[in-house]
């Protein structure tokens, strides 16, 4: 008897660095065909472009799937002092150089905030947020935070330079032994697989290629307030969050739901913050019925 097990992800089909008005580079990879709808991945922590999601599905649905270096992360040049409205305007460079019109966007773990600045900004259709980052630094999780995130949250905010001087001491390995120590056994089921591990710590290299500098950044901008508006969003949203998954919002997105005008939160039974590629199928379907209604 043959057992088949889940493919999670696959390499890119086409990968490339667009060269920003600024001389920036901005990496970039895809999957599924160069003809079909445009969904912009902002990924998570510390992973560069190669770590894409939905091996298989994004070629059954017809989806163009982009994903992006940020800056100082992968292939993409560092930018000092960079922002969240900066990197939306990055993404709306890219999608006239790459032809993605308004795409729809994915915000997974950290990338989530960046996402949702993107769709503040108005360069995209539709978003999802999956495993989302959520806004630890707001005042109405501060009694929700263990003392150690608690801590973060409050050198972030009071010494922003010595947060990212501390955050750029991290690496590859660090990041893995992280995520491995603080992930339930259903995330460790999909994060051990052996095709899985081999794209995660290579995306993680290749995150850190530059050193720690661009991680670090976007950890310092991820745990302070949020600087956009999120109640401008205009654009549909999906929120997803595993049940198991306790890591990435003390509530699971509920607070972050009622804050987006055009939200809908979802939160899927025994699956964790490994979301993305485990439910790859419907946050795509989802995300694409929103996306073809307001093109």
């Amino acid at each position: 008897m043959v057992i088949m097990t889940a493919v999670y992800v696959d390499d890119p089909v086409r990968v490339g660095a667009c060269r920003l008005s600024d001389g920036r580079l901005l990496g970039w990879a895809e999957w599924g065909p160069s003809d079909g709808v445009p969904v912009v991945l902002c990924p998570g922590a510390a992973t560069s472009r190669w770590l894409g999601f939905g091996a298989g599905v994004v070629e059954a649905l017809g989806v163009r799937l982009v994903s992006v270096d940020r800056p100082g992360l992968g292939v993409s040049s560092p930018e000092l002092g960079r922002d969240f409205s900066g990197f939306a305007g990055d993404i709306g460079q890219l999608c006239v150089q790459r032809g993605l019109g308004r795409p729809a966007v994915v915000g997974n773990s950290q990338g989530a905030p960046f996402a949702l600045a993107c769709a503040e900004a108005g360069v995209v259709s539709a978003l999802a947020v999956v495993s989302g980052a959520d806004e630890v630094a707001a005042p109405e999780f501060a009694v929700d935070l263990p003392a150690d995130l608690r801590g973060l949250v409050e050198r972030a905010a009071d010494d922003p330079a010595g947060a990212e001087a501390f955050f750029a001491g991290f690496g590859a390995e660090a990041m893995w032994r992280m995520v491995m120590a603080g992930s339930p056994a259903c995330d460790l089921a999909v994060y051990r697989d052996d095709g899985f591990a081999a794209a995660y710590r290579r995306a993680l290299d290749e995150g850190f290629a530059q050193g720690g500098a661009g991680y670090a950044r976007d950890t310092v901008l991820a745990m302070r307030r949020w600087p956009f508006a999120l109640d401008r969003i205009t654009v549909p949203v999906d929120i997803w969050y595993g049940e198991e998954d306790s890591g990435h919002s003390p509530d699971r997105g509920a607070w972050l739901a009622t804050r987006v005008p055009r939200a809908r939160r979802r939160v899927v039974p025994g699956a964790g913050g490994s979301l993305l590629w485990t439910h790859a199928g419907p946050i795509l379907t989802s995300l694409l019925e929103k996306a073809v209604r307001d093109t």
